[in-house]
């Protein structure tokens, strides 16, 4: 890691073969990392540097619609290698997750359909679209439900699981893992108990 690369931006679900700017710097070769992990995994994904518009602030995101991760250069140009790898990772696990069901247990698939969020809004796949409500609840409650969804979990114990492969385990990672992890478990019926008043409340819009 760590050696001289040409960086290239592509516009988001541009194969790498497009025309890219170069910006030869001093960067983790991530592309050396996603390109192993889909031809291990045999996915057919991009991997763009473009953030889509709304997620200009998120370290990563995988959009299973353009079948692209995104990887946010600007928030994690200088961070550790460890932390860059962490949140590829994660989201390769994300695009598992989405176009390699068979390989999850039926709440991490039924998971991935709602996000939540710190404040309660909520957002469901319905046919490719996302829609949105809002739930009554304080911060503290959805930011653990937030951090403990079956998806999420999954991610960050993959991510971390894969960096400790590579790198070891050190008290960095383990603080990383544990800050993107619940302070409390979450039971399975509660997330679907919410998954249902999230599903209620769409239908009634």
């Amino acid at each position: 890691m760590g050696q001289r690369i040409d960086l290239y931006f592509c516009l988001p679900g541009q194969r790498q073969t497009g025309v890219c700017i170069s910006m030869g710097k001093h960067v983790m070769d991530y592309h050396a990392y996603f390109n192993r992990y889909c031809s291990e995994n045999n996915l057919d994904i991009s991997l763009s540097f473009v953030m889509p518009v709304g997620y200009e602030d998120a370290y990563g995101t995988f959009d299973p619609n353009s079948k692209t991760v995104y990887i946010n250069l600007r928030k994690l140009d200088k961070q550790p290698d460890y932390e860059k790898l962490f949140y590829l990772f994660h989201e390769l696990r994300h695009a598992s997750q989405f176009l390699q069901p068979d390989r999850f247990d039926e709440m991490i698939i039924r998971s991935q359909n709602y996000v939540i969020m710190y404040d309660g809004v909520c957002y469901k796949l319905v046919d490719g679209e996302w829609k949105t409500c809002k739930l009554a609840g304080d911060e503290d409650f959805f930011t653990e439900v937030y951090l403990g969804q079956p998806y999420e979990m999954d991610a960050n114990t993959f991510a971390y699981e894969e960096v400790c492969f590579l790198l070891g385990d050190f008290p960095e990672l383990r603080a990383l893992y544990s800050f993107w992890m619940p302070k409390r478990a979450i039971s399975e019926d509660t997330f679907k108990e919410i998954y249902g008043e999230i599903d209620r409340s769409i239908e009634q819009q």
